[in-house]
């Protein structure tokens, strides 16, 4: 239960960032992408605060075994930069920059009550759910080379 507890504290520290930094606004993400309009530096800021404190907190993860409340510490075991990864991160980068949301900030804007929200969410939740599909036939398929 107390694991539960900590991902919900965490997940609110989160949304919580988001709000305060603005980045649940979708013009900024836009305005971030607009390189050649009106940039708008902020996402690179906050951005930047993310990957300074992810630098150390990855540090101490490295060099422990179990989380803060005792379980299980599970790192990624690999560093490979594979067809399915990059896939991926040009999907999910012309998601953001055509809807100017990631999960995360679409999430607490939809809680926040902006309709725009649903909708991405909305469609977010259809593509998990093809995915779950397409990877499931992946691994069954006798051509699969995982």
């Amino acid at each position: 239960m107390k694991h539960r507890l900590s991902e919900f504290f965490v997940g609110l520290l989160f949304g919580l960032g988001l709000l305060l930094s603005g980045m649940t606004d979708p013009g900024k993400v836009i305005g971030f992408l607009d390189l050649f309009g009106a940039w708008d530096p902020s996402l690179a800021l906050v951005m930047g605060g993310a990957i300074f404190v992810g630098i150390f907190a990855f540090a101490i993860a490295k060099k422990r075994t179990v989380n803060f409340f005792g379980g299980a510490l599970r790192l990624p075991k690999t560093d490979q930069i594979d067809k399915r990864l990059l896939i991926g991160a040009v999907l999910f980068g012309a998601g953001w920059g055509l809807a100017g949301f990631c999960p995360g900030p679409a999430l607490v804007s939809l809680f926040a009550g902006q309709g725009k929200a649903a909708i991405f969410v909305g469609f977010m939740i259809v593509g998990m759910f093809i995915f779950e599909i397409v990877d499931r036939r992946r691994q069954q398929s006798p051509l699969s080379n995982t």
